[in-house]
This record gives C-alpha cells, structure tokens and sequence, in this order.
C-alpha cells in the first residue's frame, strides 16, 4: 500500500505538468490550433522556396536575394497602414482577408516564370504576412484580457516553433525527391493552411478598441507615429529583434567559415533553440506583465545577447570539440535572452500602446521588427563575419546599448501616457 503512494505522486506531477503546457483559455486554444496549422505550411514553404526559385523557377541566387530583400521593404511599408485599417475596419475581418489574399498569393508562385512576376508576386506576399502579424497582434490586443496577452503570445510563440520545425522537417522529402511537382505540392500545401486558419478564427471574438482618452496628449491624437516614446521603444526593440538574424544567418555562416567545428553543428543549434524555445517561453513571462519589469528584463536580455555574441566570436581558432561546445553555449545564452527580450517586447508593445489605436500601434511595432529583418543580415554578416571576434563584440555592445537604453526610454513613455499610475522603471 505504501510503496504504490510515490507512483502516484509522480503521476498527479506528470499530470499537472503537462496539464500546465495546455493555455487555461478557449481563446489561446484556438488561437493556439490556428498557429500550429499555419506555421505548419509556413515551415514547409520557407524550407523549400530557396530551392524552388532556383532550381523549379530557374532564377539565379543573385535575383532571388534582390527579389526577396525588395519585397522585404514592401513588407516594412505595409505594417503601420495595415495597422490603421485594422482599427477602421476590425482586425479579426482584415485578418481573415489578409488570410485569404495570402492563400492566393502564395498559389501565384506557380505561375512564376520570370523575375518579374517572381518580383511582384514576392512584394504581395510579404507585404501581405507582414501586415497580417500587425492585424493578428491588434486582434489579441482586444481579444484576450490584458492580465494574460504576454502569457498567451508566450503559447502561440512556442507553438509557432513547434510548427515551423515540423513543416521544415516535412520539407525534408521534397528535397529529397527534388521535383517541380513536389515544390508547388507544399505550396499548394501553404496556402490551404491560410484557408483552413480563415475557419478557425471565426471562432475568436472580434473585441473592440477602448474609446479614446479624453486627457490623451495632443501628439497622441496624431496616432502612434505622433508617440515620439513609443517610436523609441520601438526602434530599440527592433535592435534586439537584430538577434534572429544570428540563429538564421550569421552563425551558419561562422561555423563554415571561420571554426573547425563540424558543419552539422548548424543543425544542433538550431535544435537547441527551438526545443529551449518550446519548453520555456512560457516560464520566460512570469512577472513581467507591466511596462517597468519589463524594460528591466529587456535590459538583463540586452546583456546576454552581448555576452552570447562574445561567446559566439571564442570559436575562431580552437580545435573542433571545443568550438562544438562553445557554440552550444552561446546558443544557450541567446536562446534565454531571445526569451526574455521577446516577452518584454510584448508587454512594451501593448502596455503602453494607446488602448484606442492597437492596430496602429502594434502596426508601427510590427514595422520595426520587420525593419530589423531586412537590414539584420547586412549587419550582422559586415560586423561578426567579416571581423571576427572583434566585430562580434561590436554586434553585441549594440545588443547591450538597446537594452539598458530601454529602461530610460520606458520611463519616459510611462510619463506620458494618460492617466497612468506606474511603478517607475
């Protein structure tokens, strides 16, 4: 009798544990079921597209790399007026539009025979998807309670890894069989999960912006370009937001080039990322749900990217089972500083967003995380790659800058706010 009691502890444990990875809320649920479909196809494209463009299309890799850096600047401009029509017309309606629009435009790819319909069909696309993470972020802005947004985008983000790894691991097999069939198969695929999500949001309830303050500032009135605060807010987030292109790009790169690690430890790391990701942004969220904490915790994220870039520039020069083990550690402390610069950017964003605007506001942050998409592998490729350990120190002393500024810069935005009582930073 006594001996089945442990056995019973650890199984109500177990329980609770994995009762704890499931959102408490229907809204996060759905919400959660929608991201998981559409990273999904999202993996399975992005995964392939490269190759398709190239290999199917018959594009050179210099086109490809002109095409897509200019429909990235298509897809900072379609934030912030994306952002505005979000809060005339209702986000969750411009959503499923979005959603829709996509769906078409990711099916056009098979249409593509030359660079410019490649040029013009890539500008939709991204302008598309990124104006839709600017909607998506101003529907869970009114859709879900205030006291658990971070929380939420906590669950969506780590299903978001979960789907991305998963569609990039079933990408695996049309790059095996290498066909045209098999590409536009996963686009075809792509673009039914945009379907699919369309049904599924109408399920979320629309929510409605907070009437506008009566005591708001007058800059304020002019919309979120008018918030010189939350402007530099934004433009410091988009500095740490620099830190993806590392995973994605530069550190690929620095292991090829320039250790004598093995190339398969690109794989590792970003395994280790994403299965860091999954199993701790959530935990990553606890008690920074208000602006002040916030700012504090992205300052101590600031510092760690910095700290991780150090690392990351030991690797030069030693021999192979070091660099291995360095590199590893480096993907460690980024991946918990992306955690903790990636929860207090949320909190900023919709903390000290004007409750009446959340699709301007979060349409103008969105921009600024798209911003640091298109210009991070420039840099970061000019800094780490091309000096070494040096231009890693001055990449993460950038890091390190945006954070601790942060601190200030929410102080003064809380100030400004209207009819805010708030804990300094």
């Amino acid at each position: 009798m006594f001996s089945a009691a442990p056995d019973t502890r650890v199984k109500t444990t177990v329980r609770h544990r994995i009762a704890g990875l499931v959102p408490d809320d229907t809204v996060t649920r759905r919400l959660a079921v929608q991201t998981l479909i559409n990273t999904l196809g999202n993996g399975l494209f992005m995964t392939v597209s490269a190759v398709f463009f190239t290999r199917s299309v018959g594009l050179s890799a210099v086109q490809v790399g002109l095409g897509l850096t200019i429909a990235g600047a298509c897809g900072v401009a379609a934030g912030i007026p994306l952002g505005q029509l979000a809060d005339r017309l209702g986000a969750k309606r411009l959503l499923i539009g979005l959603y829709l629009a996509q769906a078409v435009g990711l099916s056009c790819y098979a249409l593509v025979g030359s660079f410019p319909a490649f040029l013009v069909v890539a500008c939709l696309v991204t302008a598309l998807d990124s104006g839709g993470r600017s909607v998506k972020n101003a529907m869970l802005a009114t859709a879900l309670p205030a006291e658990s947004r971070v929380r939420s985008r906590a669950y969506l983000r780590a299903v978001t890894n979960v789907g991305i790894g998963a569609g990039s691991a079933l990408a695996a097999v049309a790059l095996s069989i290498d066909t045209r069939t098999g590409y536009l198969s996963l686009i075809a695929v792509d673009a039914a999960t945009f379907l699919a999500t369309t049904l599924l949001l109408r399920g979320i309830p629309a929510g409605t912006p907070a009437p506008r303050q009566p005591d708001a500032p007058r800059g304020r009135r002019l919309g979120a370009l008018g918030d010189p605060a939350f402007l530099a807010v934004t433009a410091l987030n988009g500095v740490l937001a620099i830190q993806f292109s590392l995973i994605d790009v530069t550190v690929p790169l620095w292991v090829v080039g320039h250790t004598h690690a093995p190339a398969a430890v690109v794989s590792a790391i970003m395994i280790t990322n994403t299965v860091l990701i999954v199993l701790f942004q959530v935990r990553a969220t606890r008690n920074i749900a208000d602006p002040a904490p916030a700012a504090r915790v992205a300052r101590r994220a600031g510092l760690l990217l910095a700290a991780a870039c150090a690392v990351y520039g030991l690797a030069h020069g030693v021999g192979p089972l070091p660099a291995v083990l360095i590199l590893l550690a480096a993907t460690v402390l980024q991946a918990v500083a992306e955690m903790l610069s990636s929860a207090a950017g949320w909190a900023l964003s919709y903390e000290l967003a004007d409750p009446a605007a959340p699709g301007a506001y979060q349409g103008l942050y969105n921009t600024g995380f798209a911003a640091a998409s298109m210009l991070a592998p420039a840099l970061t490729t000019n800094t780490a790659i091309r000096f070494g350990l040096g231009g890693w120190l001055v990449l993460g002393a950038l890091f390190a800058v945006a954070g601790v500024a942060l601190v200030p810069v929410t102080r003064w935005a809380l100030a400004t706010r209207p009819s805010t009582v708030e804990e300094t930073a």
